[in-house]
């Protein structure tokens, strides 16, 4: 499957992946294949799978960046995200 990536922050190791389905992935540092370099708004290919919290992206690989490419997420904050919602998460501007 591919998606793009809507942040990850890179000092706590995590983000999320909205799929081409439209769904929302958790995506976890170790699921990176070696040697690949995240960033928000880079096109992403990945194996989706359903993890004991929710649905997950294992075997991530940058496939292209985006004209839109947003900068490395290493503050402490991310946006806020409520996997049980159907709400959108909210993205702070000021970071």
């Amino acid at each position: 499957m591919e998606g793009i990536v809507k942040w990850f922050n890179r000092k706590k190791g995590y983000g999320f992946i909205q799929g081409d389905d439209g769904q929302d992935y958790f995506l976890h540092h170790t699921a990176i294949e070696s040697g690949a370099f995240i960033r928000d708004n880079d096109r992403v290919s990945f194996e989706p799978v359903d993890g004991e919290r929710g649905k997950q992206a294992q075997k991530v690989s940058v496939i292209g960046g985006s004209k839109d490419r947003g900068q490395e997420r290493d503050s402490e904050e991310e946006p806020e995200y409520n996997k049980d919602s159907d709400e959108e998460p909210e993205y702070r501007e000021d970071e």
